[in-house]
C-alpha cells in the first residue's frame, strides 16, 4: 500500500510515516518545515523529504491513502491535489481507528496524566509478554517509536488528544477512537483557541464518553467534580469503574504505592502520578492482567521523556524536565516536587507559549500555581504574540496574575537564565516546566551547570 503523508515532520505523523515503513508500506511525505527529533528521524529512515515545501506533483493517482496532519493549513496545494485526485485522505486519529478497528481499544483521556496513563499501561503489557498496537504522545524507554501497529494483536492502547484533528475535520481527535475501555482522569480548561469557554471543553468529553462502544468500560476519576457529573450522567450499556489516588508514602528510601495488603517501591512520584497508577492498574486489570502481574511490573515503570523527567543529578542537587503548561499540571508537578523533597529549595522555571497561557483573559487561572516553589521564573517571549495574533502584555500583569513571593517575570530567557545561575542555591532542586524549549536553551546542559554552580 502507499501512503503520503502531508505535513509529515510532526511529532505523532512522523511516528506513524516511521510505524507504516516498518509494517511495510510505501511511505512518501511533504513538509515546509520539519524540526528536531523529527527531521533526524525521519532522515535515519530513508523518509526526510529531498526539499522542503508543498509539491503538488508528489500527490499522484497511485497514492492508496493521504494523511493529512494538522499542521496543514485548507489550502494545501498537496490537500487541493488529493482532492482532485479524488483520493482517500483521512486524518491520524482516522487512521488508527481503521487499522485498530477489530482490536480492543483503550483510550486515555483528560486534561492531565494522558501521557504517563498510557504509557504505563504500555510498559506492563510489554513487560507481560502481551502484544498490543500503540500510539502515544511521548519518547518512552524500551519503545523505539511512538506508534506502533501490527496485523496479530489483539489490544490498542491510544492516547486520546482532545484538540482538533485537521484542517478538513475539526472535531476532537478523541471523538474518533471510538473506545472499548475509555480512561477520563481529570478535566482542567485547556486550549481555549478552539474551546473558548469552559463549558464547550467538558461538552467535548462528554462527547468523547458517548464514543464508548456498547458492552465498553468507562474508567474514571471519581474526585474530579466534572468527571464525575459527566460519568453519572452518562447513558448506554457501559461498565463504570470509578477510581481515585492510589496509596502511597515515601521516606529516605524511596516512593511506595501502597493498598492494605502490599507495598510496592515505584520510581515515579507524586500524588498525580499516584492517580495515573489507579488508571492504569484498572485498564490493565479489564484487559485480563491480573493484580500480581500488574504491582510486579508496574514497579519498574520510569516515567516519559519531559513528564518529571530527571535531567541532572548530583551531590549538589537535581534538575527535572517537564511538559507541563496548563495551570492544573503545573500545580501538579510543583507540589509534586515540593513533596518529593522536603526542606529543599524548589526553584521554578515556566515558560508560557501555549495559546492559552498566552492570552491575557486566562492568565488568573495560573494564581497560586508556583506557591509550592521557594524560588519561580516565569518566562515568555514577546515575539509569540505576534505570531499567535495576541494582545501582549507586560511582565507586572503576569507577576500580579500568579502572585505569591519569590517570585521574577522575564522576556529574555538569557537574562533569566544568567540571574539563575548568580543566585548559587545551596541543594537545590530546580524545575523546568515548558512545551516550548526555552529559545532553543540546552536545558539539560543548563542543568548540569547550575547543580555545579556552588
Amino acid at each position: 500500500m502507499r501512503v503520503h503523508f502531508i505535513a509529515i515532520g510532526g511529532a505523532v505523523m512522523h511516528n506513524l510515516a516511521i510505524a507504516l515503513q516498518e509494517k511495510g508500506y510505501n511511505v512518501t511525505g511533504s513538509d515546509d518545515e520539519i524540526f528536531e527529533p523529527s527531521r533526524s528521524r525521519l532522515a535515519s529512515h530513508g523518509l526526510l523529504p529531498p526539499e522542503p515545501g508543498w509539491h503538488p506533483g508528489r500527490v499522484t493517482p497511485d497514492i492508496d491513502t493521504v494523511i493529512l496532519g494538522m499542521h496543514a493549513r485548507q489550502d494545501n496545494p498537496e490537500l487541493g491535489r488529493a482532492l482532485e485526485l479524488g483520493l482517500r485522505i483521512m486524518s491520524f486519529p482516522e487512521f488508527i481507528y481503521d487499522q485498530t478497528r477489530n482490536k480492543k481499544r483503550i483510550v486515555v483521556a483528560g486534561s492531565h496524566g494522558k501521557t504517563t496513563t498510557t504509557a504505563m499501561i504500555m510498559h506492563v503489557l510489554r513487560n507481560l509478554g502481551i502484544r498490543f498496537d500503540y500510539m502515544v504522545g511521548s519518547q518512552i524507554d524500551g519503545f523505539d517509536n511512538m506508534v506502533g501497529l501490527s496485523d496479530d494483536s489483539e489490544i490498542a492502547v491510544l492516547e486520546g488528544d482532545e484538540y482538533l484533528t485537521s484542517a478538513l475535520d475539526r472535531r476532537p481527535k478523541f471523538h474518533l477512537y471510538m473506545p472499548d475501555i475509555a480512561i477520563l482522569n481529570g478535566i482542567a480548561w485547556d486550549h481555549m483557541n478552539v474551546f473558548p469557554t469552559f463549558s464547550n471543553y467538558i461538552e467535548q468529553f462528554r462527547i468523547f464518553i458517548s464514543k464508548i462502544t456498547p458492552g465498553g468500560s468507562l474508567i474514571y476519576y471519581a474526585d474530579d467534580p466534572e468527571v464525575n457529573k459527566l460519568a453519572l450522567e452518562a447513558e448506554g450499556d457501559i461498565r463504570k469503574i470509578p477510581y481515585r489516588v492510589h496509596g502511597y508514602f515515601q521516606n529516605k528510601t524511596g516512593f511506595y504505592a501502597a493498598t492494605l495488603d502490599r507495598t510496592v517501591r515505584v520510581k515515579v512520584f507524586g500524588e498525580h502520578n499516584m492517580q495515573n497508577l489507579s488508571a492504569a492498574k484498572e485498564a490493565c486489570l479489564a484487559v485480563g492482567v491480573t493484580v500480581d502481574d500488574f504491582y510486579s511490573s508496574a514497579g519498574s515503570f520510569e516515567g516519559t521523556a519531559r513528564r518529571l523527567q530527571l535531567i541532572a543529578e548530583n551531590s549538589s542537587g537535581a534538575a527535572y524536565l517537564d511538559f507541563a503548561h496548563s495551570p492544573s499540571k503545573v500545580k501538579a508537578t510543583v507540589d509534586a516536587t515540593a513533596s518529593r523533597y522536603p526542606g529543599r529549595k524548589i526553584v521554578a522555571c515556566l515558560e508560557l507559549h501555549t495559546y492559552s497561557s498566552l492570552n491575557r483573559s486566562f492568565l488568573s487561572n495560573y494564581r497560586g500555581t508556583l506557591d509550592s516553589a521557594s524560588i519561580s521564573y516565569i518566562y515568555f517571549n514577546p515575539r509569540q504574540f505576534e505570531l499567535k495574533k495576541l494582545e501582549p502584555f507586560t511582565k507586572e500583569s503576569v507577576s500580579e496574575a500568579f502572585g505569591g513571593k519569590n517570585l521574577k517575570v522575564f522576556d529574555d530567557s538569557a537574562e533569566m537564565f544568567s540571574d539563575m545561575k548568580s543566585r548559587r542555591i545551596q541543594a537545590p532542586v530546580f524545575l523546568f516546566m515548558s512545551s516550548g524549549d526555552y529559545d532553543g536553551t540546552d536545558i539539560k546542559a543548563l542543568a548540569s551547570e547550575l547543580l555545579c554552580n556552588k
